[in-house]
């Protein structure tokens, strides 16, 4: 079967879902189309992930995206009311209400923010931080009515600054957000080494941490950061997607600061490009991505957190990046792109059976067709928050 067909199958204007009563697991992936494509598309495609479906590695539902947008990664907020896929193309946010999803959606404009990456909300759903890594800034908004609030923003090279934010993590407990400092993204050089802490109440810059054993410019490119959920004192881990390392940022509340220490090397295991974290219901796994070759990582946090277990690598594809998990915690789902980089631009979704800690399954639907997803995340009646 041709290409051609492949998409026009696929991509049509929806795919009409069975109403026999079966086994199903729907997630949305924003996809675009592979550089060896001559027209460029984007859009978001539903798809039937449970490999135990008859309706497994189907499109139910495609949503075309304009294909300059660059749509990057979709978030939702707390109550799950509405889905907001960020963009590095445009400087919009793309909303849309999930009660209607995806016939209702709202574009707003966003003109401090260029290259727009990850979104966090607040506890009390009021506030949204969306970093800005080619402003390097971060935009705060009203989390019910969508409007631009302020904007943090300090160039280097005054201390504390941001450069290039990419990852960022909110803990309302202690009122303190981390944010990365990553890459140009023109040409994703110009690495950054450093994480910068803000009071979120405030909006003021606080302090700005190295993370990297070598001597400056190390060009180490911390990407991720999340808070372990539940955790006290808080604590938070980050990759370095250039360093190859994992790093604690450990909350002392006696000096309301962080103590950071790097925890893993992902080297020692051939792999490189780490990306994503995600945490099992009971906080005792964190799990990470390596883009290059590609492999889900799982690691036992359960007795000391400040020096992770490595318990498995599995293998899923190049470009292994983000990381959903079914319902019953039993797959964990690795889409596996990114940003249409060499070697790391597999296009397929990697099914894995955290029981048998084993690749079961494919999902390569949208890599027939000639696309790369950029995201997953399972519709909200299969979402589960991974922290």
């Amino acid at each position: 079967m041709s290409r051609r067909i492949i998409m026009a199958a696929a991509l049509g204007a929806g795919i009409a879902v069975s109403t026999t009563a079966h086994s199903e697991i729907l997630a949305m992936l924003n996809y675009e189309s592979k550089p060896t494509e001559t027209v460029r598309k984007e859009g978001i495609a539903v798809i039937d992930v449970d490999p135990a479906s008859p309706n497994f590695n189907t499109i139910v539902k495609n949503i075309p995206l304009p294909p300059d947008l660059v749509a990057h990664h979709i978030f939702y907020n707390r109550d799950l009311s509405k889905a907001y896929v960020t963009a590095l193309g445009q400087s919009v946010l793309t909303i849309f209400d999930l009660k209607s999803f995806p016939d209702v959606k709202k574009i707003v404009d966003i003109p401090d923010c260029k290259v727009g990456e990850d979104i966090v909300f607040s506890k009390d759903r009021r506030t949204w931080y969306l970093t800005c890594m080619g402003s390097s800034n971060i935009v705060v908004g009203d989390a019910q009515t969508d409007k631009v609030r302020s904007v943090i923003s300090a160039p280097a090279p005054t201390s504390p600054f941001i450069k290039t934010p990419h990852g960022l993590a909110l803990n309302d407990e202690i009122d303190r957000i981390i944010v990365t400092s990553t890459v140009r993204p023109s040409d994703l050089k110009d690495p950054g080494e450093t994480v910068t802490v803000i009071e979120a109440s405030s909006q003021k810059l606080l302090s700005t941490h190295k993370l990297s054993n070598k001597p400056s410019p190390s060009g180490e490119a911390p990407v991720e950061v999340a808070f372990a959920p539940g955790r006290a004192p808080a604590l938070a881990y980050i990759n370095t997607m250039y360093g190859g390392t994992l790093w604690t940022a450990l909350w002392r509340p006696e000096t309301k600061d962080f103590a950071f220490q790097q925890a893993f090397d992902f080297g020692a295991e051939q792999q490189g490009v780490p990306l994503e974290f995600a945490f099992n219901e009971k906080a005792d796994r964190l799990y990470v991505t390596t883009a290059k070759p590609g492999y889900l990582n799982i690691f036992d946090i359960g007795g000391d957190p400040l020096h992770p277990k490595l318990i498995k690598s599995i293998p899923a594809a190049a470009g292994a990046h983000h990381i959903a998990f079914s319902p019953d915690g039993r797959y964990a789902f690795v889409q596996n792109s990114l940003l249409n980089l060499p070697d790391m631009s597999d296009g397929s979704v990697t099914v894995i059976d955290l029981e048998k800690n084993a690749a079961v399954a494919v999902v390569d639907v949208l890599k027939k067709a000639g696309f790369n997803p950029n995201c997953i995340i399972l519709l909200p009646k299969w979402y589960r928050d991974e922290g």
